[in-house]
């Protein structure tokens, strides 16, 4: 087999038992593999009516055909499960080395189901699988624990995911942690983990993923490569990183400010930038498996009260630890990150929910009885550390902040839904739609909730296009039409690009022909770029069906309050998208009804009538 290793672990928790399946070929032609394949799972084993934190529930781990290969940035791995945060189709990618050595042990996917009695972890050593007590790593943090199991098995080559305490303690901002500070960190998937007692998957393989043309597959690979270095923005992120995103998004507003009221703030971008980062406390690092674009962050801060080595945040850290909070002080962010990497939660759900209790604090309806004494203002970093310690442990306020931004408000009210900045549930992430009218109707429709990773169109505002999947031409950010085409054109690449699985960052230089070739020269796979289109979209639709029986509806696909409020700064100053126009113009072409869901013509040509009758 090539491209696969063509076999799927099943891992009863409750019985303790586990079998192996075969990879079905004919899903993996229609849904690729990695995110695609995983939704299928996820639609036809775990009914809507499930409880997310309860056995029902399954958590799908799964590769692509092109994890474990040679070809630029297939390091990523993807996690699947119905969200205990939105309720509905949850999804989280990480990268690092996890991936890539999970597929050379000879599987493409876990799916784990039920939930143990006791913690476990689970071992993965080139076809091998074995259960194994955790009960003595309960409690350690997502750092240690690593280490742990590392010591444990006696394998330094052996690569760790696995929860922290938030996770333990079923916070629902909780994610799967990896190879340090990597992180499958949205969707509150590492409660998921936490409530079936599962503390941790280590892998070690040494298997190699066959392709089927080796020479025409290396020549690839170089010619990728070279294009990858050949570009000024992957130049940007070699030297900087996403947080280079800092030092320009402010031009366009893009960065969000003071949980989103404030268009502007220049200086405090700069201060939390990646130039800064890089002229003070960057480290030389290592990439993620076969990465020559090499944007994770490794800093050492020498002194003071947050000295640490350890990997440094990416721009959405910055964006919800820093200008969200009204913070500039990087070195605080640093502390910040590492401590939501130990507890294993989300940075952008966390920093993001910080920043709507601070606009409540401000505002009297979280008052300082509440939060136990901690002056929750703006720009307070002990407050802001201490609000991170408290969600991570689940005690005090923390264990209502951990709850996210949409049930926080809810019981919290007085007011403060206004100001809770969600889609569906999930905080939305550090691109500010007033700035990108694009992003307003992705963020809207987008599978998971608010989501920057399902569909990022604001690069057709910035000067790429995508002729094959109907954007031949680049659109300018404030245009009224053509919102809807992009979004849908994005979100089905994406859909791809986790399939495959292949960071965005490569993904998006590859057009459905390049991914039908490449599917051709690893997988062997005759498919067509209009067959890979189409399996980008039926992808898409089916997440679409899964969420409406989850009783999502056109009334769900909408903007919060605050990202309908023009400012009277910064790039995007008096300026607000039109919603409405925008998701009329993507159901039509999404061929969708008013109501959202997609018409029986559509699913016919997806070939997906079964799916249908099954939400139904």
């Amino acid at each position: 087999m090539f491209g696969y290793m063509g076999k799927i672990l099943r891992v009863n928790l409750t019985k303790g038992e586990i079998t192996e399946q075969p990879l079905d070929m004919s899903i993996a032609k229609d849904y690729i593999g990695g995110a695609g394949y995983a939704a299928r799972l996820l639609f036809e084993e775990v009914p809507a009516s499930a409880d997310p934190l309860g056995p029902e529930n399954k958590l799908i781990f799964m590769t692509g055909p092109l994890t474990g290969t040679a070809f630029p940035t297939t390091a990523r791995y993807e996690v699947v499960a119905k969200s205990p945060l939105t309720g509905i189709y949850g999804e989280a990618s990480s990268s690092g080395f996890w991936g890539a050595t999970f597929k050379r042990t000879g599987y493409d996917g876990i799916i784990f189901e039920g939930e143990s009695p006791k913690p476990v972890y689970l071992s993965v050593t080139n076809d091998k699988a074995e259960l194994k007590d955790a009960s003595h790593l309960w409690g350690q943090d997502a750092t240690e624990v690593q280490l742990s199991v590392k010591e444990e098995l006696r394998d330094k080559r052996a690569n760790v995911a696995c929860i922290g305490p938030a996770g333990e303690k079923q916070v629902l901002l909780a994610c799967v942690m990896n190879d340090e500070g990597r992180a499958a960190g949205r969707c509150g998937l590492g409660a998921v983990m936490g409530s079936k007692n599962l503390k941790a998957v280590a892998v070690s393989g040494n298997k190699r993923v066959e392709v089927a043309d080796r020479n025409l597959f290396q020549q690839t690979v170089k010619d990728v490569t070279a294009a990858v270095h050949a570009s000024p923005l992957i130049g940007a992120l070699s030297k900087w990183g996403t947080a280079s995103s800092m030092d320009t998004g402010w031009l366009s507003g893009d960065v969000p400010v003071q949980n989103w009221r404030k268009g502007l703030w220049k200086e405090g971008c700069i201060n939390l930038g990646g130039k800064k980062m890089a002229d003070t406390i960057l480290q030389p690092h290592e990439a993620c498996w076969s990465c020559p674009i090499r944007c994770a962050r490794w800093i050492k801060i020498e002194s003071g009260p947050y000295a640490m080595e350890g990997p440094g945040p990416e721009y959405e850290t910055l964006g919800t630890f820093g200008t969200m909070l009204l913070n500039d002080n990087l070195e605080a962010v640093c502390w910040a990150n590492d401590l939501c990497n130990r507890y294993g939660i989300d940075t952008i759900s966390t920093g993001a929910t910080i920043a709507w209790a601070m606009e409540a604090y401000e505002k009297g309806v979280i008052t300082k009885q509440d939060t136990g004494g901690i002056e929750l203002t703006w720009g307070n970093v002990d407050a802001i550390l201490e609000m991170t310690k408290l969600i991570g442990e689940k005690k005090g306020i923390g264990e209502l902040l951990g709850q996210g931004t949409k049930r926080a408000s809810a019981k919290l009210g007085k007011g403060s839904e206004a100001y809770g900045v969600h889609v569906k549930g999930l905080e939305a992430p550090m691109h500010d739609p007033r700035g990108f009218f694009s992003m307003a109707v992705n963020y809207a429709t987008s599978p998971r909730g608010a989501c920057h990773l399902h569909g990022m169109p604001y690069v057709y505002e910035l000067g790429l296009t995508a002729p094959e999947a109907g954007i031949p031409y680049r659109q300018t950010r404030f245009d009224r039409d053509g919102k809807g085409l992009a979004t849908k054109a994005s979100q089905d690449l994406f859909a791809l690009y986790d399939s495959l699985v292949v960071c965005n960052f490569v993904g998006l230089g590859l057009s459905p022909f390049h991914m039908s070739a490449i599917l051709g020269i690893v997988a062997g796979m005759p498919i067509s770029s209009q067959e890979v289109l189409k399996a980008g979209e039926r992808i898409v639709n089916l997440q679409r069906l899964y969420n409406l029986a989850c009783g999502v509806t056109a009334a769900d696909d909408k903007l919060p309050p605050r990202l309908l409020e023009p400012t009277d700064e910064g790039g995007h100053a008096g300026k607000v998208p039109d919603v409405a126009h925008q998701l009329a113009e993507y159901y039509q072409v999404r061929g969708w009804d008013a109501q959202g869901v997609p018409t029986p013509e559509k699913l016919a040509a997806l070939g997906l009538e079964w799916a249908s009758a099954a939400a139904s």
